[in-house]
């Protein structure tokens, strides 16, 4: 396996998360977001995805984009130990809080929409951390209320077991912390994210560890 990432995209963090849990080798191909204007904008990047986004996951000669799907098609393919709960009810929540983060909180606070506000819409940096923190704080909340609502959580997000919901969970709160967000709204979500942090799979893949890591 081959995967072509960044070391601070969440998207990537969450697929390095996948692959460590599954205990799959694979290779980093460091795609650089920033450097030269962003080496995903190449044309040769743009080849192996026409969204030109990281990750991308090359496995027996298919390419594979989205991070969500590329963690699907791991479980798909390499079912233990599973990131997803057996019960529907309990896998159509999972999916839920994952697919919160993916689809509600971080398309918002993308790079490329961060540059759009400033590049094209004028934002002031300050504005810009301004709208990045609002976004995030909300989401972050709106997570913690379901769980103090519904319940389930254990040491984890759904009772004692990771699932791919704490996948998600971590690289968001590591972004969280690196603008700077408030987090002590979220008290019960910490505690998750600490508990996740003492794992080797999360520790491996976080970004210092990373081998284009700056």
């Amino acid at each position: 396996m081959k995967l072509y990432n960044y070391f601070r995209s969440s998207a990537s963090f969450r697929v390095r998360i996948a692959l460590n849990l599954k205990g799959l080798a694979y290779e980093q191909v460091s795609v650089h977001l920033t450097r030269g204007g962003g080496e995903q904008l190449a044309e040769s990047f743009r080849a192996l995805n026409a969204d030109q986004l990281v990750p991308v996951l090359e496995d027996d000669g298919h390419l594979l984009t989205q991070s969500l799907a590329i963690i699907e098609y791991l479980e798909e393919t390499h079912p233990q130990p599973p990131l997803l709960p057996r019960d529907p009810v309990e896998r159509a929540y999972v999916r839920s809080l994952a697919l919160t983060i993916a689809c509600e909180i971080h398309p918002l606070n993308n790079l490329r929409v961060l540059r759009y506000l400033v590049r094209d819409l004028g934002v002031s940096d300050e504005k810009k951390d301004g709208w990045y923190r609002h976004w995030v704080e909300r989401g972050l909340a709106a997570i913690e209320a379901r769980l103090l609502a519904e319940c389930r959580q254990g040491l984890y997000l759904l009772g004692d077991d990771v699932t791919l919901a704490d996948v998600l969970l971590v690289p968001q709160i590591f972004n969280a912390q690196r603008y700077t967000c408030r987090v002590d709204h979220v008290p019960v979500l910490m505690g998750i994210f600490d508990r996740c942090m003492q794992l080797p799979a999360f520790i491996d893949a976080q970004p210092s560890k990373q081998p284009d890591s700056e």
